[in-house]
């Protein structure tokens, strides 16, 4: 109703003055957006009776009103406005618009319109004047492009009814229609850059080719001169980018090609942009116009950008970066193998080089692994250049390895590539290697896709632990630290066996090539450097605590294996008791043998290399061992028995245990209890050899000594009773000469409970000799014995060696060799008992056992004779029936006699025994002669220690 009112008004308004006019127009415009269709109505008819009655005489005001309207977001204010703008033209041209209901010709489709058209467009020309008159034609041609089609058609209508030839009107109205269309598009809506693309694109097909030279450079000098500014001037650069889109798609292939040139310049500063988005649109009007003209738009842009990228000016070559990026992105199968050869012809790879590879990187991961064979080897061999102190060429060829390894989708190739360096024979190329697996671990730490080559990394990491360049350990130290923080333990862990077999071969191959250590010792280089072991710690942690029976075997045996190669001051402090922990946890649970010998074994060398930082786990160590003496596994309780013996250095409270061993010791009977007793005095007798000394209670030592004295003389049990004797003479040998009389004494006494008429009386008797009389040499309680005595003691194991029982006279053999070893005059000794060896030793009929055991107490006497020159003291009898017994006997006695002729002629002295070898041989047959030499090059030369 108030409109209509409006209408009235309008029409019968004699004094309708500009004020208010302004204030009424805006109001009709909104209503021509009403949702109520009659009210649309009524706005409309008020807004044309408004045009026909004041238009002419108030052009100034409403002209700009309808031109705003026709960038409204709604299309319907669009659609009014461009109505009533037609109106007002009309009136001032003195012509009407035309409906129709198909497409217009560009032309007026009579005569007659075309001199309406004519007359209308020379009217609005005098009436408005030149500038107004082209404003109003430009904003009436974008109309025409307009989203909705009701808009576009009406736009046809009114141009049509203004404009008699569109082609002449469009070139003398084309630099406002750019001006306007340029603006559109820097608009940053996206219906108006919709619209005015499609502007552009209408413009270049109707005006044909020679508008791309006036439009394009109009293009390129917006995006050029817009670039430096803020965000706002962001809209317009990609506003152009739709623009030069819409000229591509609508010139001619043959425009294109004749202004190719031109296009790839605007094209080109496009990709160039500093805002991505820009670049990223850009890129699209790339790819369509190589959809047009193929290789030539390659051809055009490509090496100016490439010549750009050697400018000296920062920004000037950062543009060409991010040209190359762009285009690459779309293009790099066609590309890369044009520009990689260019970006690696220098050695060093420039700082501009680098950048440009680290672009590519970025945007074809998909395709550049195809060229790792060549980009790799250059990366590294630049890296490995950096020695100048050149921080910004070195910044930028890191970033550039970061950038491939970051951004490459086939890993395996990037790994393989890496790891063909790993072993080059310069160390700075092997320093760099190792960088790169760091950093490809490092960035690409969140996905798992290099997981199946792992055993390529650890291979070479591994390798690299023996390097000979400390820079070289430091970098793969660093390595290590990247894979085991980015890669989960539980992973890693599935690889722990390849890893110890890996280090036993490398550890092999060090001590067996030539001018290698041997059975020397080997320390590991790469364990060797501060925090060297650190990072491999978890990995052998994890597989210790968590992983299946057969990964806690080789995660403890292999952790064993790195501390045997690792030295004492490297293990030192934290790291020490970190290993330590875990093994003393688990030890104690349900495990296998198996598992748990590998952790004792372990444990015994981390006791051998921690020292004193490991004091404070002493009462855990002991119990651990102790315990690990009843288990049923033999191999278990040995291991525990030799833990105790390393144990002993660091433990000051040896009472306690040596009480908790006696009392073990002398357990129930049964089959497993005798091996579990026996366990416990093995256990007790070196305890007692290695730390009784530190017994402080009087009681200890001989509470021992008496449950020795009670198992050897009545036990059942062979091993119990040889055991015992252990005991023994460890016992004597702390107590001194007088508990050591006593105890021989005791031994020599036939009468009561320990007459000889018992075997195994007999068997423990000849063992407490060999134990008893072995250890008093090196407690030199043998000296204080008196001669007597030891003949009697002589007598008696000769006794012994002729026993029928099997077990008495083996035992009784080795005996006699302690015998010779702990007299005063061992030379007259070893006279006088020589028959009985040789007897025995040229016997055929005795059992190998009995050979053996001769051989064990030669061997006896040998270790116990103090003498540089043992072959005098030997003598070339039994040296001859050893020899023969070492070349014709059966294997495991060549064995034993083989252990005889290495002291004999002491082997194990600086010259190899060539000394004793060369004593022999004077006063030696010539067969024998002979055959001693080639037994010494052949095997005796081999033999690094003899044990007993």
């Amino acid at each position: 109703g108030i409109r209509d009112v409006a209408v009235t008004g309008v029409q019968t308004g004699a004094n309708f003055t500009t004020a208010l006019l302004e204030s009424t127009l805006p109001a009709l415009l909104n209503g021509l957006s009403d949702e109520s269709e009659p009210v649309r109505d009524v706005a409309m008819r008020a807004g044309r009776v408004l045009i026909r009655t004041h238009g002419k005489a108030n052009v100034d005001t409403i002209l700009p009103r309808l031109e705003l309207g026709l960038v409204s977001d709604d299309y319907r204010i669009r659609l009014a406005s461009l109505t009533l703008l037609g109106d007002l033209l009309s009136l001032i041209g003195g012509t009407s618009v035309q409906a129709t209901t198909t497409t217009p010709q560009e032309m007026g489709s009579t005569q007659d319109e075309f001199r309406k058209a004519e007359r209308a467009q020379a009217q609005l020309a005098l009436e408005l004047g030149p500038e107004i008159r082209k404003s109003v034609l430009s904003s009436l041609y974008l109309a025409r492009s307009d989203t909705e089609a009701v808009v576009r058609q009406t736009a046809v209508q009114v141009w049509k009814t203004v404009v008699a030839v569109t082609a002449r009107a469009l070139r003398d109205i084309l630099p406002s229609v750019t001006a306007q269309i340029l603006t559109a598009l820097a608009s940053g809506h996206l219906e108006q850059t919709q619209v005015a693309g499609r502007c552009l694109g209408d413009i270049v097909q109707k005006l044909g080719d020679g508008i791309l030279p006036d439009l394009l450079p109009l293009l390129q000098k917006a995006i050029l001169e817009d670039e430096a500014d803020d965000a706002a001037t962001t809209t317009t650069r990609r506003g152009v980018c739709v623009g030069l889109q819409e000229v591509i798609s609508h010139a001619s292939s043959e425009a294109i090609s004749n202004y190719l040139e031109l296009l790839t310049r605007v094209v080109r500063d496009a990709l160039c942009d500093s805002e991505e988005s820009v670049r990223d649109m850009a890129a699209s009007c790339f790819q369509s116009l190589h959809q047009v003209v193929g290789q030539p738009a390659l051809d055009e842009m490509v090496p100016s950008l490439l010549i750009d990228l050697e400018s000296p000016l920062e920004e000037k070559s950062e543009r060409a970066n991010r040209g190359l990026a762009g285009i690459l992105k779309l293009r790099s199968r066609e590309l890369l193998p044009y520009i990689i050869p260019r970006l690696l012809s220098t050695k060093p790879i420039t700082i501009s080089h680098a950048n440009a590879l680290t672009g590519i990187a970025e945007v074809t991961g998909a395709t550049l692994h195809a060229h790792f064979h060549t980009i790799i080897p250059a990366v590294i061999t630049s890296l490995s250049m950096m020695l100048d102190g050149d921080e910004e060429h070195e910044t930028a060829l890191r970033q550039c390895a970061r950038s491939i390894a970051n951004n490459t989708e086939d890993v395996n190739d990037l790994i393989s590539q890496i790891a063909s360096k790993c072993g080059n024979d310069k160390a700075e190329i092997r320093n760099e290697s190792c960088w790169m697996f760091q950093t490809m671990v490092e960035e690409r730490k969140d996905r798992t896709d290099f997981y199946e080559q792992l055993p390529v990394i650890l291979r070479e990491l591994l390798y690299r632990l023996n390097d000979e360049s400390p820079v070289v350990l430091k970098a793969n130290r660093a390595a290590w630290s990247a894979l085991t923080k980015h890669v989960p333990a539980e992973e890693l862990v599935n690889h722990i066996e390849y890893m110890q077999n890996l280090l036993a071969s490398m550890v092999s191959e060090a001590r067996r090539r030539k001018g290698g250590v041997g059975d020397g010792e080997f320390l590991m280089p790469g364990f060797n450097i501060p925090k060297g072991l650190d990072p491999l710690l978890p990995v052998y942690q994890r597989g210790i605590l968590y992983g299946t029976p057969v990964i806690r075997e080789v995660s403890a045996s292999g952790l064993g294996e790195c501390i045997s190669l690792t030295a004492s001051k490297f293990l030192a402090g934290p790291l020490i008791i970190k290993m330590t922990g875990p093994l003393l946890r688990i030890v104690g649970d349900r495990n296998p043998s198996n598992v748990k010998v590998a952790i004792l074994r372990t444990l015994g060398l981390i006791l051998v290399k921690g020292g004193p930082a490991l004091r404070a786990f002493v009462p855990q160590f002991q119990t651990t061992f102790v315990k690990a003496l009843q288990d049923q596994s033999r191999q278990v309780r040995l291991e525990s028995i030799a833990a105790l013996g390393l144990l002993m250095p660091l433990s000051t409270r040896v009472d306690p245990l040596l009480k908790e061993l006696v009392a073990g010791s002398l357990g129930r009977s049964g089959e497993q209890i005798a091996a579990v007793q026996m366990a416990t005095l093995e256990a007790l007798a070196v305890v007692l050899s290695k730390g009784g000394g530190k017994a402080k209670q009087p009681d200890s030592v001989p509470s021992a000594l008496s449950a020795s004295q009670e198992l050897v003389f009545e036990h059942a049990d062979e091993g119990v009773r040889e055991a015992a004797a252990k005991v023994m003479g460890a016992a004597c040998a702390i107590l001194g000469e007088e508990t050591t009389t006593d105890v021989l004494n005791r031994i020599l006494d036939a009468s009561g409970d320990y007459d000889d008429s018992n075997a195994d009386i007999r068997h423990g008797k000849a063992c407490a000799c060999h134990r008893v009389l072995a250890s008093s040499v090196s407690s030199k309680v043998n000296e204080e014995i008196s001669d007597s005595l030891h003949q009697q003691i002589v007598d008696l194991v000769i006794t012994y060696t002729k026993d029928d029982k099997a077990s008495v006279k083996e035992s009784a053999c080795v005996a006699l060799g302690a015998a010779v070893g702990s007299s005063i005059d061992p030379e007259s000794c070893l006279r006088r008992v020589e028959t009985v060896f040789i007897n025995i030793m040229q016997s055929s009929q005795e059992r190998m056992e009995i050979h053996k055991a001769v051989a064990s107490g030669l061997c006896v006497a040998l270790k116990l004779y103090a003498s540089d020159n043992k072959v005098l003291f030997f003598g070339k009898n039994l040296l001859d029936a050893s020899l023969r017994l070492a070349m014709s006997g059966t294997q495991r006695v060549q064995y034993a006699f083989n252990d005889v002729l290495w002291l004999a002629l002491g082997c194990g002295n600086e010259d190899g025994g060539e000394g004793g070898l060369e004593s022999y041989l004077q006063q030696a047959s010539f067969d024998n002669s002979k055959a001693m030499k080639s037994v010494h090059s052949k095997v005796l030369s081999r033999i690094q220690t003899v044990d007993i």
